[in-house]
Order: structure tokens, then sequence, then C-alpha cells
């Protein structure tokens, strides 16, 4: 085999073996998505469907796995000078951050103003600087999180971790949004940042182990629902599965078995596997966008009457609320609205190393 053909070889395993942290992503965003629609729904139609059974059991670890997938990454460029640096894990996230502020507030801007005028929208804003705004509290803190990654470095990783685990345990009701989620979730991006390798050979053994990983997984879902569906009567910790250092551990375990699967779904390949692995490849599209389709599928459903059931209701809305962002990027791709979506190179401090056409926006 000539070097060319190897490269080409190599190349293919690796796009292979990477993959399921793209099917993983998929199955992430649209948990997130579907645990919006869903709450949403029922909300407006006063009841719940069938869909706010999965909505619960995934609550403990929908989050989780998506930082500690977003974290995956950052050791490959966080010894780059702060340049480089800023530029894919700071500058990248506030700019989507800074645009779907004004695109998301400018729907709302009525509601927003409350007839005071473009001063309180102004001030509102501004508020967006210092207190994550509606959805894309998640966006914020991925930039926070990777400068604050990057400045710790030098500590021992049992410090760095034990330091986020102890955050992460620490109720913290009362406090803003930046605060709770902060230390709620650091902890799932430092282990994404510190396990990576280990998490990428875990991936590698499921692919080669699909029985027992299999039968990890069956075990997993198990325990997962008994928690995460036993009350404990308690208004701070309303199950089992919300207890600190039990929600540390399902966390945990359930980013794992998020990794798991997206390992197995990789391998097996098929339709679902595409269209999941489209979802993650895209996962920050779907974030920015999914709001607006999510909000008018729902009120359409809510006047009309057309859809009775709670449950199925919900899938419609979280359908919708996925596959249109992905719409909507394809169409303005090679248009001047692309820069919804990705980000102009005016935008860049280091140029991009592929061409633009080729590049979509990804989530970290």
């Amino acid at each position: 085999m000539t070097s060319a053909a190897q490269d080409r070889s190599l190349g293919a395993e690796e796009a292979v073996r990477l993959a399921w942290v793209d099917v993983a992503k998929g199955l992430c965003i649209v948990l997130v998505v579907m645990m919006h629609a869903t709450l949403g729904t029922g909300n407006e139609m006063g009841g719940e469907g069938f869909l706010h059974t999965v909505v619960a059991f995934a609550k403990p670890f929908r989050i989780p796995d998506f930082f500690l997938l977003s974290g995956l990454f950052v050791g490959r460029v966080i010894d780059r000078d702060w340049r480089l640096f800023a530029d894919r894990r700071v500058v990248h996230f506030a700019y989507f951050y800074g645009l779907w502020v004004l695109v998301q507030s400018a729907v709302k801007y009525g509601q927003i103003v409350d007839g005071a005028g473009p001063g309180a929208f102004l001030a509102h804003l501004a508020h967006a600087l210092v207190e994550p705004y509606s959805t894309l509290w998640f966006i914020y803190l991925l930039a926070v999180f990777s400068v604050l990654t990057k400045l710790l470095r030098g500590l021992h990783p049992a410090l760095l971790l034990g330091g986020a685990a102890l955050l992460q345990s620490i109720p913290l009701q009362g406090q803003s949004e930046l605060v709770t989620e902060f230390c709620g979730r650091y902890v799932w991006f430092v282990a994404g940042y510190l396990f990576a390798a280990r998490i990428f050979r875990f991936a590698d053994l499921v692919q080669r182990f699909p029985r027992a990983a299999l039968g990890g997984l069956a075990a997993w879902a198990l325990v997962n629902g008994i928690f995460a569906f036993t009350a404990t009567g308690s208004e701070t910790f309303p199950t089992l599965a919300s207890l600190p250092l039990v929600s540390l551990i399902l966390g945990g375990a359930g980013a794992l078995a998020i990794v798991a699967t997206g390992a197995l779904l990789s391998g097996a390949g098929g339709p679902v596997t595409a269209a999941l692995r489209t979802c993650g490849e895209r996962s920050i599209v779907i974030y920015l966008a999914f709001f607006l389709p999510m909000a008018a599928t729902r009120t359409l459903i809510v006047k009309t009457g057309a859809i009775a059931d709670i449950g199925l209701a919900s899938l419609v809305v979280t359908v919708v609320a996925v596959l249109v962002p992905l719409a909507i990027e394809r169409v303005v791709r090679h248009t001047p609205l692309v820069f919804l979506f990705r980000r102009p190179a005016a935008f860049h401090l280091v140029p991009e190393r592929r061409p633009p056409a080729a590049r979509a926006a990804t989530a970290g």
C-alpha cells in the first residue's frame, strides 16, 4: 500500500472512530429540544403525555453528557497561544451567543419592552451580557468554562476535578442562573477535558464488545429509572436522582451511557444513526434556532386543537423544532444569511483552516 493510500485509510478509520461523537451529540441535542418542547406543550395543554416520562428519565444525564462531550476536544487547543485559543473557544461561542440574543430578543420585542420603549430593550441586551439569556445559557457557559479551564490547567487534575465536583454538590437555590448553572455543570466539562483519552478508549471497547455493552446499558437504564422516578417528598431534591452525591454519580453514568449508545449506533449504521449524526454535526444550528419553530408549532396546535393527545403533540413539536433549523441552515448556506450559522471571516482572530463552504458551525 502506498503512503497516500495508507493516509487515506487512516483518515477513514479516524472518521469512523469519531463518528460516535456526532451520534452522541445528536442524541443530546434531540433530548434537549424534547425537554423544552414537551414541558412547554404540557404546560400549555394542561397535562402530561408519554414524552414527559422520557424527559424525566433523561433529566439526570441530559445536560451532563452534553457538557462532557463539549469538553472532549478542548485539550487539543488548551496549550495553544491565547489568540488561537480565544478564536476557537471564546469568540466562536460569543459570536453566536450575541447574534442569537439579538434574534431571539427581536422576536420577543413587545414582550420584553412591555410598552417601555427602546431603552428597556437596550437594558435587556445589557443584562444578557452578564446573565445568560433564555436557552442560550449553554453557549455562554461553554466560553466561560473554556477560559477558566485554560487558566486552571496548571492545577493537579485531582484538585481541578475535586473542586468542580464540590461546586456541583452545593445547593444554590435563589442564586443567579449564571452561578447556579456554572456550579452545577462545570464538573462535566472538566471530566470531558481530563478523561478524554479514557472516554475514547471506552468507546472503542464498546464497539469491540457490543453484547457486553448492551447488557451494561440495560442495567444502567434500570438503575437510572429507579432513581429518576422515585420521589423524596422534598422540594429542594424532589427525586432520589437529584440528591447531591447521587446526581453526580448518575450524571457521570448517564454521560457514559450516551457515549456507549453513540458508539454502538455508529458501528451499526442505518438511517437512524445517519439522522442522529447529522443532528450532532449541526447541533449548534439546532440549539440556536429551535426556539422559534418550537413556539410557533406549539401555539398552532394549542389554538387549533389539531392534536388532542399531549404526548403526540409534544412529539410533533419536537420533530419540527429539530428539523426546521436544519432546513433553514441548508437554505441559507450559500446566501448572505449564512452568517446566522457560520462565523464570518471578520469575526475570526485566526483564519479558518478549511474553506468556508466546507465548514459548518459546530458545538465545541
